[in-house]
């Protein structure tokens, strides 16, 4: 089974076991009700907004529906070379091609606050739109450049930069110049 669809299954279980509908999750979390189902059954890769809104509504932590069994002792990932992989479209419009690569970081790490990414970021000559959740999101880039459209401004955050915003205000976060490159994230969102 791939990761979307592990992700769309935690999702129904989660709804489910919450005796919650499709249409009720929609209008909770603000998720149209074809896009939740088209994730639940694997046909996109979603954006992390709509995940963030979806776990909050469900009363869980995006982690939970990232991770596989929670573990509690410390989580070691060696080089950076996480086994728990994440795509995501970084876009609102939902695709099926994955613009976004997150190699969790902290996968397991039960009832964590914090969720660190190292994320690849591919090229995308696609449009895109800003998007927001509750939280805050720090971005270091380890390869390349990236620019990040932050409400009205734009930043360009390049290899050795670091960059620490609140993400309630829309956002969106894609490769500079068409080029790849690869960030370390630590994104908060709250229950």
């Amino acid at each position: 089974m791939s990761e979307k669809n592990e992700v769309g299954a935690k999702i129904q279980n989660l709804r489910e076991s919450r005796d919650m509908t499709t249409k009720t999750l929609a209008e909770e979390s603000n998720v149209s009700l074809d896009l939740i189902s088209d994730i639940e059954k694997g046909k996109v890769v979603p954006s992390l907004t709509p995940l963030t809104k979806i776990a909050r509504s469900l009363g869980v932590r995006l982690g939970t529906l990232l991770d596989d069994a929670p573990q509690t002792g410390p989580i070691l990932v060696k080089e950076g070379k996480s086994d728990k992989v994440v795509y995501f479209s970084g876009e609102e419009k939902q695709t099926d091609v994955s613009a976004l690569e997150f190699h969790s970081l902290g996968a397991g790490k039960y009832d964590r606050h914090m969720e660190p990414f190292i994320i690849d970021v591919h090229t995308n000559n696609g449009e895109f739109e800003l998007s927001s959740h509750e939280g805050e999101e720090f971005i270091y880039v380890l390869e390349g450049a990236i620019e990040l459209k932050y409400g009205q401004d734009s930043y360009i955050v390049k290899k050795g930069d670091s960059i620490y915003y609140d993400s309630i205000i829309p956002h969106h976060l894609h490769s500079y110049n068409n080029e790849k490159s690869k960030i370390l994230a630590v994104v908060h969102t709250p229950v």
